[in-house]
């Protein structure tokens, strides 16, 4: 089970990831969380061998921009595989940028955000209206409503 969280640089999706996996593991879910920043080089191609073999019950949630439509495919390939898209607005993208310990040059982000290639989501978030605790409660429904686990209450 392998839940792909995307979108432009400081757009929110570490925040979103890392949440995501600290309530699951609190709930007992096995899960595995995987960062593009892990790696350099081959960066896509890397993710995709890390995670294509997460053991039955583990879900992993993969972080990275996933601007290219072709990133996207070949993770399709991949079965139970589901798009998170989160989003904001160039400006907030910027400015939480700048906000990093270690940001990004500002035209990365320009880039990115120009080029990115919209996914075929599952689940659509824009941080600049949802709360990181309501966008994680939306992942946590859509990942019930596809099977993966019954949500309880805490």
């Amino acid at each position: 089970m392998i839940v792909v969280i995307c979108g432009p640089p400081g757009a929110g999706k570490t925040t979103l990831a890392t949440r995501l996996r600290d309530t699951l593991a609190a709930r007992g879910q096995p899960t595995e969380l995987v960062h593009s920043d892990d790696y350099s080089r081959r960066t896509y191609d890397r993710l995709y061998e890390r995670v294509r073999d997460v053991p039955a019950g583990t879900i992993a949630i993969v972080d990275g921009t996933f601007y290219r439509r072709s990133w996207q495919t070949q993770f399709r390939t991949l079965s139970t595989v589901r798009f998170v898209h989160v989003t904001a607005s160039l400006e907030t993208c910027l400015e939480r940028n700048r906000e990093r310990d270690d940001p990004i040059d500002e035209q990365g982000v320009h880039v990115v955000y120009r080029e990115f290639s919209e996914p075929e989501a599952d689940v659509r978030i824009d941080t600049d209206d949802c709360l990181a605790d309501e966008a994680v409660a939306r992942i946590l429904a859509a990942m019930e409503s596809w099977g993966w686990f019954e949500v309880r209450e805490e």
